[in-house]
């Protein structure tokens, strides 16, 4: 409400201005000039779009003969592009075959480096493995170092406990001469008393001074003996703890040799282990070697194979062609016997055959009898060529066979003599879980110690007090 009120106020003063002016000069005159000013900037407005509307319309010509020139360049570009694909399909043709060709190989690449890398992680977890055996080995000769730190200040405990025992075993001493002492006076006042008794009546007031005394003294006797007793006590339990030590020291020091001597042990079980790493790793490098050489010559024999294979089926089909050449040869021949057959014939018919027709026949039968034989000698050579060719595929196979069956063998070895380098890995890591727990065990023992010396102290300093 109170906004509102001073809103009123202040238009109120506006609208009481505003009327106060709006007849001076100055006021009138600028009312006719406002129209005129904004005329003028209407003016200067349609002058600028008109310059920005001509620079448009020349940005627009311009852009439209890039265009132009553009989609003439495209249509190039395009049939540039229909003649790459078709020669890039002409390609990706040509390439295809030669893909598939690969791929075997590559398959065959991949599976063999797949088997190397698993063989070079076990061999990694295998490294790490015995990195974290000596670790452990490095912890374990710390551990027996606090060990032995730890019954040195036993040892000093000790001392220290005997020489408390002696300081105790004076002061028992020195209590038990006190006590005679007191026993004496206490002796020696009982006889003052019976003689006072029987001395003098008077005395009874003196008499019960002394029984006073006597009884303080009496009173402080049986002090002295409780403190006595329970240095004695004292005593027995500072030589139980005396024992007690003792025990636990021979025993700390056994527990010590037995682990200093498991040490000893896995020292040497590394060692072994490490020279028996170090030959698997050069196996293993040796393995690699024979298995890239036994690779190439696999490629070698690969390529000698298909060669062969390939001049194998160019026997066959020369073969395949004398065998139908001779095929033709003998219709031929039959024709010419059976041609020869009717000549004869014929000329038998005829009463008998000249001389010349004999010698022809005789000729083209020594011609037929020598292509027969020439025919017969190149169908034997084709044929031995080709057996032989047969038997050098299969003794080449035969012989890739028995190379992989050797290969397969050796990778067999290996892998048994990993699953045994494994086991004897995880009895020397066992061993080592058992010194660590064996370790834990003393320390509790040799803490449990240390308390029971503290609290033996502590009442011996107790009954000191």
């Amino acid at each position: 409400i109170l906004e509102r009120g001073d809103a009123l106020l202040v238009v109120q003063w506006n609208i009481r201005a505003f009327t106060g002016v709006k007849k001076w000069p100055w006021m009138e005159l600028y009312f006719e000039i406002e129209p005129l000013l904004k005329s003028a900037e209407a003016e200067k407005e349609m002058a600028a779009m008109k310059e920005e509307f001509g620079r448009i319309k020349e940005s627009l010509e311009k852009s439209e003969a890039r265009r132009k020139e553009l989609e003439e360049k495209m249509v190039s570009l395009l049939q540039e592009k229909n003649d790459l694909q078709l020669q890039v399909q002409a390609e990706q043709d040509n390439l295809n075959d030669a893909e598939e060709r690969c791929d075997q190989l590559i398959k065959n690449k991949i599976q063999l480096e797949a088997k190397v890398k698993e063989m070079n992680e076990r061999l990694e977890d295998e490294e790490e493995m015995n990195a974290e055996l000596t670790a452990k080995k490095r912890k374990l000769e710390d551990e027996c170092s606090e060990l032995k730190k730890d019954i040195d200040d036993l040892e000093l405990t000790l001392a220290k406990v005997e020489k408390e025992k002696h300081a105790t075993e004076n002061k028992v001493k020195n209590l038990t001469e006190e006590m005679a002492g007191l026993d004496e006076i206490i002796a020696k006042l009982t006889k003052e008393k019976k003689a006072l008794q029987e001395a003098h009546q008077q005395a009874l007031d003196d008499l019960q001074a002394e029984e006073d005394k006597v009884n303080t003294l009496t009173k402080a006797k049986l002090k002295l003996e409780q403190q006595v007793d329970d240095l004695e006590g004292s005593l027995e339990q500072e030589k139980k703890v005396r024992m007690d030590l003792e025990r636990a020291k021979r025993k700390l020091e056994g527990d010590l040799k037995l682990t200093q001597e498991s040490i000893m042990d896995l020292e040497n079980d590394k060692q072994q282990l490490e020279e028996r790493l170090k030959k698997k790793e050069f196996d293993i490098s040796q393995l690699n070697s024979k298995i890239e050489d036994e690779q190439a010559l696999v490629l070698q024999l690969q390529k000698k194979l298909k060669e062969n294979q390939a001049r194998i089926e160019e026997l066959e089909e020369e073969l395949e062609a004398e065998r139908t050449a001779r095929a033709k040869v003998e219709k031929l021949r039959s024709d010419l016997s059976r041609e020869l057959e009717e000549i004869s014939e014929r000329l038998e018919e005829a009463g008998g055959a000249t001389s010349v027709q004999i010698e022809m026949n005789k000729k083209r039968e020594a011609e037929f009898q020598k292509m027969r034989r020439d025919l017969e000698e190149a169908t034997l050579q084709h044929e031995a060529t080709a057996s032989a060719l047969r038997r050098k595929h299969a003794d080449s196979v035969a012989e890739l066979g028995e190379q992989i069956d050797n290969l397969q063998r050796v990778k067999q070895k290996l892998e048994k003599e990993k699953s045994e380098f494994k086991l004897e890995l995880d009895d020397v890591t066992s061993n080592m879980e058992q010194i660590i727990k064996a370790k834990a065990n003393l320390e509790k023992v040799s803490r449990t110690l240390e308390d029971q010396a503290n609290e033996y102290r502590r009442k011996l300093e107790e009954a000191q007090r």
